[in-house]
């Protein structure tokens, strides 16, 4: 396969787009918040949609289209994490928001305790509440900004407020972390002592960086899969978000016929470009992917660069996986929602850390995966924005914090 031209889009095309990252704000507004990637569609992903489209196929998917799906993803568990996974335990669902939505209606009751651990993608909280379960936050913590899983917190947590089931993100959104297997030990040892069920939402799990190795919770055995549904799709590492299709593996009969009791209509129409878009994805889409990781590694460096050259204020941990850099602004005295002021202050549109729940406060979450002239654009903007607001104490770095480029 020819190599990719990853910076077709140029800034005036981005900004032309329809979709919700670029049309969500202002023209001027550079868009740096939804995790969409600004890249060209991978060839393979293209020749199949182009195919079906030649022959007017965009009707009711058929079988055999579900089940092309489904051997993909085995196949490709089985070849990328040495996860055998049985065909019979995977459904497909429109997205994984969805899937979490589905599982906490029907593995839990109202009322229950759902534990997040926080800073967390702000659809896990919405969506405990939106189910009327109980939502419990389990903050992450660690030295320099790098966030760690705490065993010993967590078991007390589980106990102490009667937790039924854990939404875990891995790797983690916004942070970037990669869990280690130690640290995947820990949340498992937890899950089988206290009986509890983990949804564990692997979407990013093609993204990681050299160095860092992902491991689908579910493979630690099977006792830990029995007790865990895993959702995925490749709407994040082939960016598909708009195509609408997803996966659950559901470790046991018994989660099995939970799901499966819902009634069909209520767990979501699959879409035939969906399904043929991911099914090539899976399938012939590597080179592109590779392609892809090594232009975001590079662009992952970039902006620790410009934050530790051009920001004082900041405290950043490069992610290990994922095209997302988490970024501590709580030093620059821009208040809790950093974003908000550069919205207004710098025409730049980031996620707002307070979104991602109390341990937010104070943060922005910066998507890089995007050409690197528009990537400079966003970063020069962000630089100049705030070498107009001189960091609390000033200039230094908080106690303990990180410096920009450590990793």
């Amino acid at each position: 396969m020819a190599p990719v031209d990853l910076e077709r889009y140029g800034l005036r095309a981005l900004q032309d787009r329809r979709t919700a990252k670029w049309s969500a704000h202002p023209p001027g507004v550079l868009a740096a918040w939804v995790a969409d990637m600004d890249f060209p569609v991978a060839p393979p992903v293209h020749e199949a949609l182009e195919a079906l489209l030649a022959t007017d196929q965009t009707g009711y998917p058929a079988p055999a289209m579900v089940d092309a799906v489904r051997e993909a993803f085995v196949a490709r568990m089985a070849s990328r994490y040495r996860w055998a996974v049985d065909p019979a335990t995977v459904e497909l669902t429109s997205e994984v928001v969805q899937g979490i939505a589905l599982c906490l209606w029907q593995l839990t009751e109202p009322g229950d305790a759902v534990l997040v651990p926080t800073p967390a993608y702000p659809p896990f909280l919405s969506v405990v509440r939106a189910t009327g379960r109980r939502l419990v936050e389990l903050p992450l913590t660690g030295a320099g900004g790098r966030v760690e899983l705490d065993g010993e917190r967590l078991a007390a947590t589980v106990r102490a407020e009667g937790v039924r089931l854990v939404l875990w993100c891995s790797p983690h959104n916004p942070t970037g972390r990669v869990w280690r297997p130690e640290e995947l030990a820990i949340l498992a040892d937890v899950a089988l002592a206290e009986d509890l069920v983990v949804v564990s939402d692997e979407i990013h799990a093609e993204l990681v960086y050299p160095g860092h190795e992902h491991r689908p919770f579910a493979a630690l055995g099977p006792e830990v899969a029995a007790r865990t549904v895993t959702l995925t799709s490749a709407s994040k590492a082939f960016n598909l978000a708009g195509l609408r299709c997803a996966v659950a593996v559901l470790g046991s009969s018994a989660l099995q016929a939970r799901w499966r009791a819902l009634p069909e209509a209520l767990r979501g129409g699959l879409s035939s470009p969906g399904l043929v878009a991911t099914a090539a994805a899976w399938r012939d889409g590597d080179p592109w992917l590779a392609e892809v990781l090594a232009y975001l590694e590079a662009n992952r460096k970039v902006v620790a660069a410009a934050l530790q050259g051009g920001v004082p204020a900041a405290r950043h941990v490069p992610p290990e996986g994922t095209y997302l850099a988490w970024i501590d602004l709580s030093a620059a005295g821009l208040g809790a929602d950093p974003a908000a002021w550069l919205l207004e202050h710098a025409r730049l549109a980031l996620s707002s850390g307070p979104e991602f729940g109390p341990p937010g406060a104070g943060h922005v979450r910066l998507n890089f995966a995007t050409p690197r002239p528009v990537l400079a654009a966003i970063l020069e903007r962000l630089v100049e924005a705030l070498a107009t607001r001189p960091a609390r104490g000033g200039g230094q770095r908080p106690t303990g914090a990180a410096p920009a480029s450590s990793s």
